[in-house]
């Protein structure tokens, strides 16, 4: 519900430095899902990644500039409002962030690291605690020249933290409470992996790569903290002659579909799962409505897709077939330099 109990809300993050709002606030109709804009802060520098606390009353944004920072909202607030300062992550460019183990986490693009910054008893956050920098380079001159940590994901069963590292071609497995390093897993040089996402189970991850167009599916081991990479697949069709940058991997509550953004193809990769959540099977991409998919967002019913499409400026909705998985367009509202979708 939204922080006034009126409803489902969705809260849109983007590029104050490219003209968009930063943390923008729309309401959800049930019916349609459509997005009705209530008002906008742009409190925060290029609030490109957001994540809601439980509860729901208080929102985790990045702030992705040289310096770095995260800062803390209360969206019972109407704009939400600052809880205190941004606090510095000590690390450049941060992308992304998650809560886990009473703290938030961020994985800073720039500077290769993840920093862990404790949440207080009222959500606000305080200095950082701890900064893990990873080492090494991957074989792409421009990309991978170092580390650059791109997304932290905790794992259901709490016990863990993967962070997906761009630059290294690597998942970093941390333990937690910590978090303390703890095993570190190799993928196919020159992939560029990306983000990641869980399997419903809890047994499987799905990592997104960027450098090229796929996905590789893995096995993980909660009661020992083991990524093993199982195999990869395309996210466009064979042929396709445009350089495709995938983005972001949902997956269906059932386990059934996942499905992926594609930048530069513009498109919404669906993907059909085996039973075992090893295999996957491209299905159809489907045009996302915009231009640049930066992020895709299942809504709380998981009936249907969210992208926030950067450079055409708009966050469009899709109905998802739940026979075939494949997604319908429903409609679009402006978001400038839209970079992602929450709801709480």
């Amino acid at each position: 519900m939204g922080a006034s109990g009126s409803g489902l809300r969705a809260y849109i993050g983007s590029f104050t430095g490219a003209g968009g709002a930063g943390i923008t606030v729309a309401d959800v109709d049930d019916e349609t899902g459509a997005l009705r804009i209530r008002n906008s802060t742009d409190v925060v520098v290029n609030p490109s990644y957001l994540v809601l606390a439980p509860g729901g009353r208080v929102l985790y944004a990045v702030s992705e500039s040289e310096e770095g920072a995260a800062a803390a909202l209360d969206v019972t607030q109407d704009p939400p409002a600052l809880l205190g300062e941004p606090v510095p992550v000590r690390g450049a460019a941060p992308t992304h962030l998650a809560l886990a183990g009473g703290q938030l986490l961020t994985a800073n693009y720039g500077s290769g690291s993840v920093t862990a910054l404790p949440v207080l008893e009222d959500g606000r956050l305080g200095e950082a605690a701890d900064v893990l920098r990873h080492e090494g380079s991957g074989p792409h001159a421009e990309r991978q020249e170092g580390p650059h940590a791109h997304a932290v994901a905790p794992d259901p069963s709490g016990g863990w933290l993967l962070a997906v590292d761009l630059g290294i071609d690597a998942v970093q497995v941390y333990a937690l409470p910590g978090p303390r390093p703890h095993h570190e897993v190799r993928l196919r040089p020159g992939s560029g992996p990306r983000h990641l996402v869980f399997h419903p189970r809890g047994d499987r991850v799905y990592v997104i790569n960027e450098l090229d167009p796929t996905i590789t599916a893995c096995r993980w081991e909660a009661s020992s903290g083991v990524l093993e990479p199982l195999g990869e697949t395309r996210l466009v069709p064979d042929g396709t002659d445009v350089e495709t940058y995938p983005a972001e991997v949902v997956v269906c509550g059932d386990g059934r579909f996942l499905w992926a953004a594609n930048r530069g193809h513009d498109s919404i990769a669906t993907l059909a799962l085996d039973a075992p959540g090893d295999r996957m099977e491209l299905v159809t991409t489907t045009p996302c409505g915009g231009h640049w998919p930066r992020d895709l967002t299942l809504d709380p019913s998981g009936r249907r897709l969210y992208v926030s499409n950067e450079r055409s400026g708009d966050v469009t909705w899709f109905d998802i077939d739940p026979s075939t998985g494949v997604p319908r367009r429903g409609g679009s509202v402006p978001a400038p330099a839209a970079s992602c979708v929450v709801f709480g």
